[in-house]
């Protein structure tokens, strides 16, 4: 199926949804995609992205509200 094709279907069906919150959905994928296209992540954003899935791996992580009390620490010792 060519690429017209599927636009041609694709707004076809979405001219039949009235469903607000699903349109919202698919007008923020779209124009994620139409203005910025394909992320290319850089080597070291790579490296921290592995590194927090080997972290996640091994439960090493933090609770939500143990965060915020180190964040609260570090901006009241600034």
């Amino acid at each position: 199926m060519s690429t017209i094709e599927l636009k041609n279907i694709i707004t076809e069906h979405l001219s039949h949804i009235d469903d607000v919150s699903f349109l919202n959905a698919i007008k923020t994928i779209i124009e994620s995609k139409a203005s910025l296209g394909t992320y290319e992540l850089n080597d070291y954003q790579k490296n921290r992205i592995n590194l927090a899935r080997l972290q996640l791996k091994k439960r090493q992580t933090i609770t939500h509200e143990d965060l915020q009390k180190e964040i609260d620490l570090w901006l009241s010792s600034k």
